[in-house]
């Protein structure tokens, strides 16, 4: 690999901060013109169509600031979330901001019981 350092023998590779599913897929937030915000892994992106696999879409969230503090660090609220239930796919045909997800955040994330009317 080219990233990889060699030390007294030892061999080194940087850990990944991507949080990545059995084939590779990486768990994103992303944000559309107007169909919401969702979680999950990403399968495909073509323009401004995206594809997530296992997906939630989040609806209300609380005990983050932003998009960007709720994909680094999670909620510390998570009793206040309202995550409906995943969805085995999800085409999103507007998406404008797509954000890596910590691994963190991911946890917390899936931690947000189902939200039901």
């Amino acid at each position: 690999m080219d990233n990889e350092i060699t030390i007294n023998g030892i061999v080194y590779v940087p850990k990944s901060t991507k949080v990545l599913d059995e084939k590779g897929l990486e768990y994103v937030i992303v944000r559309t013109y107007s169909a919401g915000v969702f979680a999950g892994y990403l399968e495909s992106k073509e323009e401004k169509e995206v594809v997530l696999k296992q997906a939630r879409r989040l609806w209300y969230w609380d005990g983050a600031a932003s998009l960007s503090q709720l994909a680094q660090s999670g909620t510390t609220k998570p009793e206040k979330c309202k995550f409906p239930e995943e969805m085995s796919q999800v085409t999103l045909t507007e998406a404008i901001e797509i954000i890596s997800v910590s691994l963190t955040a991911k946890e917390s994330i899936s931690k947000v019981a189902i939200w039901r009317l």
